[in-house]
């Protein structure tokens, strides 16, 4: 008996090619990011780039916002088809560019181009879910959408470390080549099947996307002169970086977010501080677990993958509170979640400075800074779209996605700059990595107290 439209699963034959294209692409964009982690350290050093190591994240992360913003007011005038096709190609020339790479010059500009692809093509498939699934299946599909990224999150470093330890780490980039081809093979006909070819009218003056370059541009200015601020060239770099930030930041942002006006404006500050952290302390966890500790990479790459389990665990039983009562906790949950991230981000810190190993603090840290963010992600984005006015959820989805690609490319490029001023100095790199964790306890106790500011909208 055939099922009917309303029966139907988005693993039944009309969506099961696009389905599964979905999650390989999703699957393959996560694995990359996640395996960078696990192998920077090595390619830092084979490329003799220590000094740069925080742009091998910083300029995938600032590039993928300028490429979601610049596709996703683009897409209704060049079409799904040609916008996908597009965030591919993009996407696979900085694969290529990142895996030949000679030197880390090399490798930050195949990073850059990653990262625009990326965020361009994670765009495309947002819009391909709208058009291509009827609405009961729509959250099933976002469902599978976040699933795609557990299965990356714990195999992902370890397999990188891997490839590394017995291989080279260029085997990694390479690897991502047939996945994102076989998702390509899959998705391509569904997007050539929702692409009309019809120019609709441009309904936006691309000022979003000018303030997103130069949003780019100011934050790359600006780690750029703090990684060389011991001179005035630095000085001046870092003050004009901030100078062309400030005005993008405060239109890409919800209004008051500067003054950590309560509700909403709370809630993204909060937010773009513990994933800053998160995401900071989880790069710099690994730099000193292979380069100060000595570990091989493939270990080091199971610590970040108990992270990602611990995320994993606490996003589960978030959902199971929310449930029972009713979000009614959801500020002690944000407050709990964040506390979390302080005592990991200490333990972080005891990890790279302790004598010896360090490696049951290291593994602690990656457990609590984990949990902490899964609690407090989930929540804290709920709470914000609980702000939401009908009509603007699409606004509020873009800051939270725009806070979670900037906080972080920022927070890591400063602690890239700190490892500079280190090697500059003379230091030492254990100094400048405990130096960039410092500033990650700075950001998560600060994200602790302005917490207390996070109201959730109770009209509704």
């Amino acid at each position: 008996m055939s099922k009917t439209k309303q029966e139907m699963g988005i693993f039944d034959a009309p969506y099961r090619a696009l389905t599964i294209g979905i999650i390989l692409a999703v699957t393959t964009v996560a694995f990359e990011g996640l395996a960078i982690t696990t192998i920077a350290p090595s390619v830092a050093q084979k490329l003799q780039g220590i000094h740069l190591y925080g742009w091998i994240f910083s300029a995938f992360l600032l590039s993928q916002i300028v490429g979601t913003m610049i596709i996703g007011q683009r897409i209704n005038t060049n079409g799904v088809f040609a916008s996908f096709v597009t965030s591919i190609f993009i996407f696979l020339i900085g694969i290529i560019i990142a895996a030949t790479s000679v030197n880390m010059i090399m490798l930050i500009t195949g990073r850059v181009l990653q990262g625009f692809g990326a965020g361009a093509m994670i765009t495309c498939v947002y819009y391909i879910i709208t058009l291509g699934y009827p609405n009961q299946l729509r959250t099933k599909i976002l469902a599978m959408f976040s699933a795609a990224y557990i299965l990356p999150a714990l195999i992902g470093p370890y397999i990188a470390g891997l490839l590394t330890e017995y291989f080279s780490w260029r085997v990694v980039f390479w690897l991502v080549l047939p996945l994102i081809g076989l998702a390509v093979v899959l998705t391509l006909p569904a997007f050539r099947k929702f692409s009309t070819g019809e120019k609709k009218a441009v309904t936006t003056t691309g000022r979003k996307e000018g303030y997103a370059i130069f949003l780019a541009i100011g934050t790359g200015m600006l780690l750029s002169g703090l990684g060389m601020i011991t001179n005035w060239k630095g000085i001046a770099l870092s003050v004009i970086g901030v100078l062309v930030m400030i005005l993008p930041l405060r239109e890409l942002l919800p209004e008051g977010t500067f003054r950590v006006r309560r509700g909403l404006p709370a809630t993204i500050f909060s937010r773009g501080l513990f994933v800053a952290c998160y995401h900071a302390t989880e790069s710099y966890v690994v730099l000193a677990l292979t380069d100060v500790k000595k570990l091989p990479a493939d270990l080091a790459g199971l610590i970040v993958a108990a992270g990602a389990l611990s995320w994993s665990a606490a996003a589960w039983l978030q959902t199971r509170l929310d449930t029972k009562d009713q979000g009614l906790g959801r500020n002690k949950r944000v407050m709990t979640g964040i506390g979390f991230m302080v005592v990991g981000v200490i333990a972080v810190m005891l990890a790279v400075s302790l004598p010896g190993g360090g490696i049951i603090f290291a593994v602690f840290s990656q457990i609590f800074t984990g949990f902490g963010i899964g609690l407090a992600h989930p929540t804290t984005g709920a709470i914000a779209l609980q702000h939401t006015q009908t009509g603007k959820e699409g606004e509020i989805s873009a800051s939270l996605q725009f806070t979670d690609a900037f906080s972080p490319g920022l927070s890591i490029g400063i602690g890239g700059a700190f490892i500079a001023i280190s090697q500059t100095l003379h230091w030492g790199l254990i100094t400048g990595i405990l130096i960039a964790l410092s500033l990650q306890l700075l950001f998560a106790v600060v994200s602790f107290v302005i917490s207390f500011r996070i109201k959730p909208n109770t009209s509704i």
